[in-house]
C-alpha cells in the first residue's frame, strides 16, 4: 500500500520504517528539516534498538523516503498522524496544536477514498472533532483511530509484532471500508492471529490513556508500599514477589524504585485527569493526582537517602550517578527521574559526575551544567557515593571490584536491581528504596 506518516519523531519514525519493512511504500513527512535530513541519511535521531537496521534496509529497498513537503502525501491511500501531544505549558492538559496542524495541512492533499488514521495519544473526544474536519475535505475521506502501544527499547518489535490492534472507526457506511484498509495495512500481523478489536472513536482513544493510567497506578502502588516498607523494616521486593504470584495481580510493573518518567506516562495521566475535569468527572480520575504525587515523591526520597548516607549534607561530596535515561535501552530523558535526581544533588552542592550508555548527548542538551563521564570507571573514581538510577543491564551486572576506584563504599540502588548480599558482603554500605 501507499502510506504516509505525518510526524517523524519517536512514534512516526519507527512506524514509517516498520511499515516499509512490512512491504508498504511509505513517505515520512515532518516540518523539521534537520530530522528529515538525518532520517534520509539512514540515521535515527534517537536511540532505539533495531531501528537503524530497518531504516537502512527499508531505504535501500526504495520503499521508504522522508520529506518536508506535505504534497508528497497525495498518492497515499492511508495517512498516519503520529505527531506529538505534549503537556501544555503551565497546565496538565494535552497540547493538540500539532495534531490539528497536521490534519489541516493534509486535507488539500487527500485523494478520494483516503483514510486518515490517528496514532497520537489524544484526549477522548478529539477523534470525533477531527472526523468532522476530515469530512470537510473536497474528496471522500474518512478518519480512524489506531492507538499505539509502543514500549521504548522495544518499539520496533512492538510495531512489527503488536500484541493487539485497536481500530476506532466511524459509525457510518464507511466503517467497513476503514476496517478493510487497516486490515490491509496490518495483514502480516493479522496473519499471525494478532487480536483485533474494532471499536468506536471514544473507546479507541480511551484504550491508550487508560492502559497508561493503569500501568502508572501499578507502579505508584508498589512505590507507596515501599514507603510503608521503609518505615516498618519490611522488604518491598519480597513483598512484590509474594503478591505478584497472585494471577489477578501479576509481577510485572511491581518493581519499586525511583518511579516512572519518559514522554508518555507522566504527561498522559495528567492530560487524562485534565480531560476528566473538562467532562465534569474530575472525581472519577482524582486518584491519578495521588499516583503522580507518589511517583514524584520517590525522587525526593532518593535525594534524601543520598543526603542521609553522606552524613546529612552532600555539599562538596563526590557523587557518581549511573544512568540518566528514564529507562534502559533508551536515550530518552524526558521527565527522567534519574536526570532529575542528578540535577537536584548538584543544586545542593554535590560534585556530581553522571554517565549513561546512550543518554549523555540528550542529557547535555537539557542540562549542560551537569558534569558527564563516558564510562563507569571515570564516573566512580574518587566518588564518596555511587547511585544506580537507571537499570541498564551493564549496571545490574556490576561487581564491587568494578568500582575499586571509588573513595567511599556507599552504593545507593535507586532501582532495586543489585544483589544486596553481594554488595554488603563486599563491605559496601547498601541502601535502596523500600528495603531495610
Amino acid at each position: 500500500m501507499k502510506i504516509s506518516v505525518i510526524g517523524c519523531g519517536y512514534l512516526g519514525a519507527v512506524h514509517a520504517a516498520c511499515m516499509a519493512e512490512l512491504g508498504h511504500d511509505v513517505v515520512g513527512i515532518d516540518v523539521d528539516q534537520a530530522k528529515i535530513d538525518a532520517l534520509s541519511a539512514g540515521t535515527a535521531p534517537f536511540f532505539e534498538p533495531g531501528l537503524p537496521e530497518i531504516l537502512t534496509s527499508s531505504m535501500a529497498s526504495g520503499r521508504l523516503r522522508f520529506t518536508t513537503d506535505m504534497a508528497e502525501a497525495q498518492d497515499a491511500q492511508v495517512h498516519f498522524i503520529a505527531v506529538g501531544t505534549p503537556q501544555k505549558k503551565g497546565e496538565y492538559a494535552a497540547d493538540l496544536s500539532y495534531v490539528n496542524a497536521a490534519v489541516t495541512a493534509l486535507l488539500p492533499h487527500l485523494r478520494d477514498g483516503a483514510l486518515v488514521v490517528g496514532k497520537s495519544t489524544v484526549p477522548v473526544g478529539t477523534a470525533a472533532r477531527l472526523a468532522e474536519l476530515v469530512a470537510s475535505a473536497p474528496v471522500d475521506a474518512e478518519l480512524a483511530w489506531n492507538p499505539e502501544f509502543l514500549r521504548e527499547g522495544f518499539a520496533v518489535q512492538d510495531t512489527l509484532g503488536p500484541d493487539r490492534l485497536v481500530y476506532g472507526v466511524p459509525a457510518t457506511e464507511a466503517r467497513d471500508r476503514a476496517i478493510a484498509l487497516l486490515d490491509e495495512v496490518y495483514a502480516t500481523a493479522l496473519a499471525r492471529d494478532t487480536p483485533r478489536l474494532v471499536t468506536d472513536y471514544a473507546t479507541a482513544e480511551l484504550v491508550k490513556v487508560s492502559a497508561n493510567a493503569f500501568l502508572a497506578t501499578k507502579i505508584s502502588f508498589i512505590n507507596a508500599m515501599a514507603e510503608i516498607a521503609e518505615a516498618t523494616g519490611a522488604d518491598v521486593t519480597q513483598l512484590a514477589d509474594a503478591i505478584g504470584h497472585d494471577v489477578r495481580i501479576g509481577r510485572r510493573f511491581l518493581n519499586s524504585g525511583l518511579g516512572f518518567g519518559g514522554g508518555c506516562l507522566p504527561k498522559d495521566i495528567r492530560a487524562f485527569r485534565a480531560r476528566g475535569e473538562e467532562l465534569g468527572l474530575g472525581s472519577s480520575l482524582a486518584f491519578l493526582g495521588e499516583v503522580d504525587a507518589i511517583n514524584l515523591r520517590r525522587r525526593d526520597r532518593m535525594v534524601e537517602l543520598t543526603r542521609e548516607a553522606l552524613g546529612g549534607d552532600v555539599t562538596g561530596k563526590r557523587v557518581a550517578v549511573l544512568g540518566l535515561a528514564f529507562k534502559p535501552d533508551s536515550d530518552d530523558v524526558r521527565d527522567s527521574p534519574a536526570l532529575d535526581v542528578a540535577r537536584r544533588l548538584q543544586d545542593e552542592g554535590a560534585i556530581v559526575l553522571a554517565t549513561d550508555p546512550e543518554a549523555i548527548p540528550t542529557s547535555q542538551r537539557v542540562h549542560p551544567e551537569l558534569h558527564y563521564a563516558e564510562t563507569v570507571a571515570e564516573a566512580t573514581t574518587g566518588a564518596d557515593a555511587v547511585l544506580v538510577l537507571t537499570e541498564w543491564k551493564q549496571y545490574r551486572a556490576l561487581e564491587p571490584a568494578d568500582l575499586a576506584g571509588a573513595a567511599g563504599t556507599i552504593i545507593l540502588d535507586g532501582r532495586n536491581c543489585l544483589d544486596v548480599d553481594r554488595w554488603r558482603g563486599a563491605g559496601w554500605t547498601y541502601r535502596s528504596l523500600g528495603r531495610p
